[in-house]
């Protein structure tokens, strides 16, 4: 049986290499991405798009600080090389994520990406 941990680096992997579609193979078909400042997305394609189209359109890369796992929940501390950090709870059943709750502070991102867009 996969550990969430192991998921958890894969997954940090997929998101730092921007495959949308590896990331969401990760996920059940009906699993839930609620990510506190963005709300909820629900079901594996459209967490697929909701990637795809972050990709697209923001410079985004997860550095892992800590992964932890209690059971069958993972946790991701991450920070970004611009110092923004979050964190991620990712509950696993068989061997995929059916519910993932991140915590990050939007404001902090977009005024991020808007530094990138002036430079």
């Amino acid at each position: 049986m996969t550990q969430p941990t192991e998921i958890l680096q894969r997954w940090v992997d997929l998101f730092n290499q921007y495959d949308a579609d590896k990331l969401a193979a990760l996920y059940s078909e009906d699993c839930i991405n609620h990510q506190t400042p963005n709300g909820i997305v629900q079901g594996r394609e459209a967490i697929r798009e909701m990637f795809q189209r972050e990709f697209e359109q923001f410079d985004m890369v997860c550095l892992v600080e800590n992964i932890f796992q209690d059971g069958n929940v993972g946790i991701l501390e991450w920070k970004d090389p611009k110092g923004l950090r979050g964190c991620g709870f990712f509950w696993i059943e068989n061997g995929q994520i059916v519910y993932q709750r991140g915590y990050w502070d939007k404001l902090s991102f977009m005024n991020q990406q808007a530094d990138n867009e002036c430079k």
